[in-house]
């Protein structure tokens, strides 16, 4: 005779059946199903120079995974210093490569904003949609309607709570954080991604990007980590890269950043109407982890349901015909390269330059005077910062103070603006921060969040710095 349990239990087993297999068809039918609305973007790259040549080159690729995805031009709005291109170090002149085989990505990419047209006050204006706020450039702002999907993607450098750009203010993480709650209020997206790589960039979202705003995030690294960029190294005997090594005439420079080549090379082989950007997120997170000392954990952010969209919602479907495929679906997972901390690239530049330069020639002099001027700055910077610490927390307490780390899911600081006051204080009083001095952004943010007045901060940064 069955008993009762047995008859519940197996009942409740059926009921688990018909769900499973309903769910089931229901994913199956959502990830497939034609996308309503259009598809914008915002590419951004947020530095210039030729030892940044990374930076414009995963943009243009994007550019080209998007326009073969089927976005119209109209929709694509571009930021680019464009100095790469037709710099006078690129040994491909009017040419850029984003990977190893050097397929062209710069053709038919739209330069709508270009050299100091790339700054905070247009990208913020052209996300808002404000054309009367844009200053030069085509004009071209983020006209999404309440159906669209908006994919935004920013390379350059960043610090602790903020990144960068070649001209006028820093983009600090609450400045777009408000701009993306300004959009999402005007009602004119469904949802929105935003793929970001710089150093310590999970510090623009954590604690910060809250759900409820149909925004997803990703960023190529922790809050408290570098990023990497890849394809890096000339190849030479004496110090050789492993996997893919650029052409050799690429001497010293990285042509991507690990995690946006990691992103655009899975976009380039997979189905993007089936695979989602959680699966895309999973498998950049293991690619750019598999060495982890010249690697960083990418790091998710906002409304995760988001990411079981199809990439095609935001990158278009594959193109059969895509002439920018930089790998197969096999050699993907092992592709492996020498990276290099975004921080360390222009060392790794100077370091090339000078080991390769003719002995005794005037180019080795001055390769190695330029060398040697830049470890002298990074060991000034160091210095000031610990002396700063040892003043204002005292000697023992200085260096804990300034390094600590806040648990996952708290901001970086309490008051945002004693931020952007005590960093330009610091710059007053000692220089402006490099890239490789931003490092140092967290111990700032230390210092706010400790209770430092702004007049000692100014008084301790003048102490700190004036030997």
């Amino acid at each position: 005779m069955i008993s009762r349990c047995n008859i519940v239990g197996v009942f409740f087993l059926v009921l688990v059946s018909i769900f499973v297999n309903i769910e089931s068809r229901s994913i199956s039918q959502f990830l497939i199903q034609k996308t309503k609305g259009t598809k914008w973007a915002v590419l951004v790259a947020g530095s210039n120079g030729w030892t940044n040549y990374r930076h414009q080159a995963d943009v243009c690729h994007a550019y080209q995974i998007l326009k073969a995805g089927g976005l119209k031009d109209e929709n694509i709005i571009v930021f680019m210093y464009d100095d790469i291109a037709n710099n006078t170090e690129n040994p491909r002149p009017g040419v850029i490569i984003n990977n190893p085989h050097g397929h062209d990505v710069y053709k038919g990419v739209p330069k709508d904003y270009v050299g100091e047209e790339v700054n905070a006050n247009n990208f913020y204006n052209v996300l808002l949609a404000n054309k009367s706020g844009v200053v030069g450039g085509s004009g071209k702002v983020l006209k999404s309607g309440p159906n669209d999907h908006i994919f935004i993607y920013y390379a350059d450098h960043g610090a602790a709570g903020f990144i960068t750009m070649p001209s006028g203010e820093l983009i600090y993480a609450d400045d777009l954080f408000n701009v993306l709650k300004k959009k999402h209020a005007s009602g004119m997206y469904d949802r929105l991604v935003f793929y970001l790589e710089a150093c310590e960039s999970g510090s623009m979202f954590d604690g910060i990007l809250h759900k409820g705003l149909n925004i997803y995030a990703i960023t190529a690294s922790k809050p408290n980590e570098n990023s990497f960029g890849t394809y890096c190294g000339d190849g030479t005997p004496d110090d050789p890269c492993f996997g893919q090594c650029p052409p050799p005439e690429f001497k010293g420079v990285c042509l991507g950043d690990l995690f946006s080549v990691a992103w655009m090379e899975d976009s380039d082989v997979q189905d993007r109407k089936i695979n989602t950007l959680h699966g895309q997120y999973s498998r950049v997170a293991k690619r750019t982890t598999v060495n982890l000392t010249y690697g960083s954990h990418v790091t998710q952010y906002g409304d995760l349901v988001v990411s079981f969209d199809p990439l095609a919602t935001y990158m278009g479907e594959t193109s059969k015909n895509h002439s920018h495929d930089s790998v197969d679906a096999k050699s993907f997972s092992t592709l492996s390269s020498r990276n290099v901390d975004q921080r360390s690239a222009e060392l790794f530049y100077m370091f090339t330059k000078n080991k390769n330069a003719p002995e005794g020639s005037d180019e080795k002099y001055d390769a190695l005077v330029k060398l040697n001027e830049v470890l002298r700055q990074r060991s000034q910077v160091d210095n000031n910062v610990k002396h700063l610490g040892e003043l204002l927390f005292g000697v023992e307490k200085g260096n804990e103070v300034l390094h600590t780390v806040r648990r996952a899911g708290q901001p970086l600081v309490d008051n945002w603006d004693c931020l952007k006051s005590y960093v330009k204080i610091f710059e007053a009083h000692c220089g402006r921060l490099t890239v490789y001095g931003r490092k140092h952004v967290r111990g700032i943010a230390n210092i706010c969040n400790a209770g430092i007045t702004s007049e000692k901060m100014a008084a301790m940064s003048a102490q700190a710095c004036s030997s």
